[in-house]
């Protein structure tokens, strides 16, 4: 069931992910977002006035966040902007897309983009009063850290559901961390002559603002705080939890950074498209959720709800990209799939380059269609688990306008 609307090659970017506390800590999540958004579309030629509608995708809130998309999109001198922000943890980027395509083909607006920003740096403390408490005393909560290490339907931390579907599929730290080796040297090809691949959707070096936004601090090559394992520095790590499989060097790390998708109908994506004779076409999304605490199992029903959609079987796609917040997320992936491990995730993932919520899944995409413009074509698919054990889905295809 193809959609009617198309992304132009070429409309989408992000920046660098900086590992949290890294180069982005100190910058509004919203403003850097907008800052970033005018620059980006400048660079592109786009001119502003073409846009119409706009989905702002955040999960950590930030001072004044309460004005969402219009508040961003006023900054970035795009006040015509109208339009929702969402949260669903990692898999906001894809519910966006999802959110700008549906009101481009319902005809609600002529071009849409998808914006999505967050911080885990610094992340705020929230107090929440409760004058009939004992004493009048409210509870708080560390937005981030809190959330990581409690789900309140479980009452368990994120690394819990990784333990849990560790054990279930009998997954080895051994297996683990040839899958991190694995995605650490997938991420180097995107490195390779002086960065080629990221160059394709973003802006390098990176200029790294103050927080006024009026001058630069520093300028960034690619991402910031990569790891760079060895199986022998791997196996020196224990596992997170006792008794466990999971260590430090088999998950993700928190990250800052912005990302965005522009969604127009086709003759409208000629027109913004870096190369016309392109086409990106959605075909299909889904979304699951699984058993309380394993959260890594709901990215196959919902790659499966997407292909279902798209009328296409797994052995279609020419790419793979997960959000794989931990490796045992690929590896259960490629045992119920099918499809090995080294097939997924050429050029990097969130595993290598970090965790900054809801522009994960919005990289990870963009990366998806450069991969597949690569390759001359073909059909992607991008999968991705979330918090609260749901998960989102993506396929889209890449092909010749003739």
């Amino acid at each position: 069931m193809p959609y009617n609307c198309e992304i132009p090659y070429g409309a989408y970017w992000s920046t660098p992910f900086a590992r949290w506390q890294g180069a982005f800590a100190t910058l509004h999540s919203l403003e850097f977002a907008a800052y970033t958004l005018k620059r980006e579309l400048d660079r592109r030629n786009i001119p502003g006035e073409t846009i119409d509608h706009g989905v702002l995708g955040v999960t950590v809130p930030q001072k004044s966040s309460f004005y969402g998309l219009p508040w961003l999109a006023g900054m970035a001198d795009l006040s015509q902007l109208r339009g929702p922000t969402v949260m669903q943890a990692c898999a906001t980027g894809a519910r966006a897309l999802l959110a700008a395509a549906q009101e481009v083909d319902a005809g609600l607006s002529t071009a849409s983009i998808a914006i999505t920003c967050d911080r885990t740096s610094n992340g705020p403390h929230v107090y929440y009063p409760n004058p009939r408490a004992p004493g009048g005393t409210g509870s708080h909560e560390d937005w981030v850290l809190d959330n990581f290490n409690n789900d309140p339907l479980g009452k368990h931390a994120m690394i819990r559901t990784a333990e849990n579907v560790a054990a279930k599929h009998q997954i080895t730290t051994s297996e683990q961390h040839d899958v991190v080796l694995r995605r650490e040297a997938q991420y180097r090809a995107a490195l390779a002559n002086d960065c080629a691949f990221q160059k394709r959707y973003m802006t390098l070096p990176f200029e790294v603002p103050d927080p006024s936004f009026r001058k630069t601090t520093g300028t960034l090559s690619s991402d910031e705080g990569i790891n760079s394992s060895t199986s022998e520095g791997l196996a020196k790590l224990k596992p997170v939890i006792d008794g466990g499989s999971v260590t430090f060097g088999g998950q993700t790390h928190p990250a800052d950074g912005n990302s965005a998708i522009i969604v127009t109908m086709p003759d409208k994506a000629r027109e913004l498209s870096r190369d016309s004779n392109l086409c990106i076409r959605l075909h299909g999304f889904g979304s699951a959720r699984c058993k309380v605490g394993y959260m890594p199992e709901a990215p196959v029903p919902a790659a499966q709800r997407a292909l279902d959609q798209a009328g296409l079987a797994i052995d279609r796609m020419d790419a793979i990209k997960t959000h794989n917040p931990f490796a045992v997320n690929d590896i259960l992936f490629s045992r119920q799939t099918g499809v090995p491990t080294e097939r997924m995730n050429n050029y990097g993932c969130s595993l290598v380059w970090g965790h900054p919520q809801a522009p994960t899944g919005t990289r990870a995409i963009i990366e998806l269609i450069e991969e597949l413009a690569l390759r001359g074509g073909g059909y992607g698919l991008f999968t991705g688990c979330a918090a609260g054990d749901t998960a989102m889905a993506v396929v889209l295809e890449v092909t010749d306008r003739g």
